[in-house]
């Protein structure tokens, strides 16, 4: 395949996934989308706003009206965190880098900017962020506000990253917090869901830019299950996925190095767009039409992983690109519990799955002091399980939850869960601490939809 080829399907892609929530309109109504499609909605007004003024002047026509206010960014959330039936707003048009500190290598950017678009600011600096997930499409305010992250034992999630914050409370208030200006709203505005109020400006700690090897390969869980620890204190970054009622897992190793990017080619569509995507989306569909067949088609999907590497600019490594549209489940689970969770999850999926062939995501995460972060106070690891999204997912979230629940399972606020405010209490010990401040912020509760209100009302 040329490369001008190569170049069009990759910015077709791009294209798709720079933009996941769409707005319908039939009859005149307006019909809001989660990127699964699986939540809609209908917003009194959605706004599009372009300056921090406008954005108070929303705040100040919500409290004059007795309106509630929800933000959306790229609507990837599987929780209804971003459902309203009244002023809905989106950061689109509010992107941008603001200013660098070359000296402390600090960037601030506008709380909408697009992570793709993060990436490439900082680069044209000399710039990069220290870690990252493995989506680029998400506003970096809907990232960091519901405790998105990578993996790697020496990082923390996106949050961790933030040293500064502004943000517009439920008073209209313009207010700027860090570890040494309104402290205690600075770790509770890292990871809020949207509950304090606005995020306007953010200002991220980043580090010179660098370059990582990818390297992916097919292993069994057995060798990977017997070596974990092992693997996170030797690579920079690693993960790996399960593939449901079979041995083998596929493996992401990253690794630090000054080898020269590699040149796009034949190789990286076909692993990154033909093979991750087209072809697993048509094994999806067999499923979907033919479930007896999942677990032959588990197993073809696994024999499908051959070695691969990929070098090239962090931001580029970290990133993959995703259009097989799934509902999410992750939870975060202590490091130390987590291989006896792993196998009881692994005994389960093995006993009762009939009909899920996508794989269990596994990553690992540095324990943090952000009071509504999943590893608060806990080195952690990740267990994310996805069903495809013309299948029903309920009867496998819900086993596997109770699982994780058992094993002091915090729940990814952006990813499907049932906890309730007493059961997140007792899992967070900030908890009470976050809906405090939340209250001080809003006190007409203009940023609590009918959601949040069941968490923190």
């Amino acid at each position: 395949m040329s490369k001008g080829i190569y170049d069009n399907f990759s910015v077709y892609i791009t294209e798709k996934l720079k933009s996941l929530h769409t707005c319908e309109y039939y009859f005149n109504t307006r019909i809001m989308k989660n990127w699964s499609t699986h939540l809609r909605w209908n917003p009194s007004e959605l706004a599009y706003p372009e300056t921090e003024a406008a954005l108070v002047a929303l705040v100040q026509k919500a409290l004059a009206t007795k309106h509630n206010i929800r933000l959306i960014g790229s609507a990837h959330s599987f929780t209804p965190l971003c459902v309203t039936d009244s002023i809905q707003i989106s950061l689109d048009k509010y992107q941008g880098l603001i200013s660098i500190d070359r000296e402390r290598l600090q960037a601030t950017v506008k709380a909408g900017t697009k992570l793709h678009l993060l990436n490439e600011l900082l680069a044209k600096e000399g710039l990069a962020l220290e870690n990252l997930g493995d989506i680029n499409v998400q506003s970096i305010a809907g990232a960091i506000s519901t405790g998105t992250h990578g993996t790697g034992t020496a990082f923390g999630n996106l949050s961790t990253q933030v040293v500064r914050l502004k943000l517009i409370n439920g008073q209209g208030q313009l207010l700027s917090c860090s570890p040494t200006e309104n402290p205690e709203l600075f770790k509770a505005a890292q990871v809020s869901l949207g509950a304090l109020g606005i995020l306007t400006e953010i200002t991220l700690q980043c580090v010179p830019s660098y370059r990582l090897a990818l390297h992916i390969k097919q292993e069994t869980l057995e060798e990977v299950l017997s070596s974990y620890q092992e693997i996170n204190q030797s690579c920079r970054n690693f993960e790996f996925y399960w593939f449901p009622n079979t041995p083998y897992v596929l493996s992401k190793r990253i690794e630090l190095t000054q080898e020269p990017a590699d040149k796009r080619s034949f190789k990286d569509y076909f692993q990154e767009v033909l093979l991750e995507n087209y072809a697993f989306k048509m094994i999806c569909d067999t499923s979907y039409y033919f479930p007896s067949l999942t677990h032959r088609l588990s197993r073809f999907a696994a024999s499908t992983v051959s070695p691969f590497k990929k070098v090239n600019e962090s931001g580029l490594v970290f990133s993959t690109s995703r259009i097989v549209r799934f509902n999410e489940m992750e939870y975060n689970l202590p490091i130390e519990a987590y291989l006896d969770a792993k196998k009881e999850l692994v005994n389960w999926i093995n006993k009762h799955n009939k009909t899920i062939l996508f794989p269990l995501e596994n990553r690992f995460v540095k324990g943090d002091d952000i009071y509504l972060s999943p590893a608060y106070g806990r080195d952690s690891a990740y267990i994310a399980a996805h069903v495809y999204h013309k299948k029903d997912f309920k009867p496998y979230f819900t086993a596997l939850e109770e699982i994780m629940k058992a094993y002091q399972g915090r729940p990814h606020w952006g990813k499907m869960h049932t906890l309730g405010q007493e059961e997140l209490q007792a899992r967070y010990p900030e908890f009470d601490r976050f809906r405090r401040i939340r209250q001080e912020q809003d006190p007409e509760g203009i940023f609590l939809s009918p959601y949040l209100q069941t968490l923190f009302g």
